[in-house]
């Protein structure tokens, strides 16, 4: 993942931003309009006060004195109704953005191939997809158009005040150059602080996400007190990075109240000279007060919101970095023919997930349709890798993979994959019902189908004692259920596909004798009429596979027949021995 600059404001970044504004264009126009109103309506409030102080409180004019503080009380409700509605639209349009961007990214996440995901740490894509994309939403709320409304402020201020007496505004303003220098260095200082928090926060999440998933080796290996020692270490380092950008604030701030000090002391001694040489009215010198007020708080303003605005630089970064991975599976076939005979082919095929570490060497074999492939092998031998290669997952260097004669690539490939139904031997269920389990949200898919599916497995007598059967919440990772139910509600959700190619991955490891017996049973009538391929470690389950492939360091050392390979007397018949006999029960 490339480098993040951390640039202030990158023209480029803030454009790829706007063009998820474009939906919400109307909210955005009104947005800037009502910032333009509360800039002119600052500067307003003091020159009544001026105008009051001079003309009615010194003239003793009370009607007048009514008039104008009804008037000022007016003028309040108006910019409280402006600011309400300013504040409303802002998160309107951030919170609209980030659910637009949120989608892209997921969407864009889940068509990555899983080479990807196995360098990158979840937890750092989850920062991506939450607390990186939350940076964003302040770039609208707190960001770009609050500084862009304190701007205008700060112009309008300086605007009227240099209209009502230039002389003395200059002398109020001597302090500014002093302000001026010490925003740049607090900008400077705080992006490395920021980028540093970003960073923390995702390195904390990938730590919480790791441990939390897996607290139960955790606890079977007592590892509780040196995880907690790691999580320590990261805490400490995510409570320093964020205790580093508060003391860039604990300078900045002071800096900014002895400037406003300052300047106010100078329009004291200057306003008081020129009042009593009648030089101006007191009403001035009270209009000058406010305006230093209003002048140095959306200054002091402008250096948080600009730091809220780099923040949202950086999140939109790092998550313009994720979309434009370029990790997904290409689909430029169109090929989606309305009967799939299921023949698969492997021509030459040589596979590797990093450069040319060979997993899969020469591999050449063909399944005919109806047809059932075992492979079978040591761990590491290209077993797992062959079936990742049939459903397009990871992409082969050399040769060809065919369905039906086709070259894979040829087929769409959101149809070729459901084709292939695949049953793992590491079950994930989500935290749903059984029957979302099942049917993954498809709607195509009925009850009475599940059910029917279900049947067919032999599980639709244990689902239904479950406390609301198919409606059952397993939680997540299937946490209520024992690990031989995982197993048959996964087999069931491959079969409610009804596929032309069925893929056994250890489908049977995970589970009890009696489960066993339910599986094999439904495999047996289930494997008729579709092609299949099955991976096992026991042999007992694939002596009645049409072809066996034994693979050894990913490459085909023999193929035939359970009997066939028995008389070879080679690989396979020394697994089978070990496998078989009492001395290597245990070797396999």
């Amino acid at each position: 993942m490339a480098k993040v600059s951390g640039k202030a404001v990158d023209v480029n970044l803030l454009i790829r931003v706007f063009k998820y504004v474009k939906p919400y264009k109307s909210i955005f126009i009104w947005s800037l309009l009502l910032t333009i109103v509360l800039a002119i309506i600052a500067p307003v409030r003091p020159l009544l006060i001026q105008y009051t102080l001079d003309k009615f409180i010194l003239e003793n004019d009370s009607s007048g004195l009514l008039i104008m503080t009804l008037i000022m009380i007016g003028l309040l409700l108006v910019q409280t109704g402006v600011q309400y509605f300013h504040t409303f639209l802002t998160n309107i349009l951030g919170q609209s953005v980030i659910k637009d961007l949120r989608i892209n990214v997921f969407n864009h996440i889940s068509s990555l191939r899983l080479k990807y995901f196995d360098r990158t740490p979840i937890g750092q894509l989850i920062t991506r997809t939450v607390s990186d994309l939350e940076t964003i939403a302040d770039i609208f709320s707190e960001g770009l158009i609050v500084i862009i409304g304190d701007i205008l402020q700060v112009v309008a201020i300086i605007a009227v005040m240099l209209y009502t007496d230039w002389q003395l505004t200059l002398i109020v303003l001597i302090p500014m150059p002093f302000l001026m220098i010490a925003s740049f260095i607090f900008k400077e200082a705080i992006k490395s602080a920021f980028q540093a928090v970003r960073t923390e926060v995702s390195h904390l999440n990938t730590f919480l996400q790791e441990h939390i998933t897996g607290m139960s080796i955790i606890h079977y290996f007592a590892r509780e007190r040196q995880e907690m020692r790691k999580f320590k270490t990261i805490n400490a380092r995510h409570r320093d990075a964020h205790i580093r950008s508060n003391w860039y604030y604990s300078i900045f701030f002071p800096v900014v109240e002895i400037v406003s000090a300052i300047s106010l002391g100078l329009l004291v001694w200057y306003g008081s000279k020129s009042i009593l040489q009648n030089d101006i009215s007191p009403g001035v010198v009270v209009a000058f007060i406010m305006y230093i007020n209003m002048l140095f708080k959306p200054i002091r303003e402008l250096a948080d919101k600009f730091n809220t605005l780099q923040m949202g630089m950086v999140g939109a970064e790092r998550i313009f970095n994720v979309l434009d991975t370029k990790e997904s599976t290409a689909n430029q076939g169109t090929l989606k023919p309305k009967v799939l005979n299921g023949k698969i082919e492997f021509r030459k095929v040589w596979f590797a997930y990093n450069d040319e570490n060979w997993v899969l060497k020469d591999i050449s074999f063909t399944v005919i349709p109806g047809e059932t492939l075992a492979l079978v092998g040591a761990t590491g031998a290209g077993k797992s890798s062959t079936i990742n290669i049939l459903n397009r997952f990871y992409e082969i260097g050399r040769g060809s993979v065919l369905v039906d004669g086709v070259d894979i690539r040829e087929y769409e490939l959101s149809f070729l994959r459901s084709q292939i139904a695949t049953v793992l031997q590491d079950v994930f269920l989500f935290s749903d019902s059984i029957a979302g389990n099942i049917n993954l949200s498809n709607p195509a898919i009925t009850r009475q189908q599940l059910i029917a599916a279900a049947k067919d497995v032999g599980a639709h007598e244990f689902i239904e004692r479950l406390p609301g059967g198919y409606d059952y919440n397993v939680m997540e990772r299937g946490a209520t259920l024992s690990a031989g139910q995982a197993q048959l509600i996964s087999f069931i959700r491959a079969l409610v596909y009804n596929p032309k190619i069925l893929v056994l991955d250890e489908a049977t490891s995970s589970v009890d004798t009696e489960t066993e017996e339910l599986i094999q049973q439904a495999i047996t009538k289930l494997m008729q009429g579709r092609t299949s391929i099955v991976i096992a470690h026991r042999l007992s389950t694939i002596q009645n596979a049409d072809k066996i492939i034994v693979l050894d360091h990913g490459e085909i050392k023999e193929m035939g027949s359970h009997q066939q390979l028995l008389k070879i007397n080679g690989y396979y018949k020394r697994l089978y021995d070990l496998q078989f006999s009492s001395e290597g029960i245990g070797k396999i």
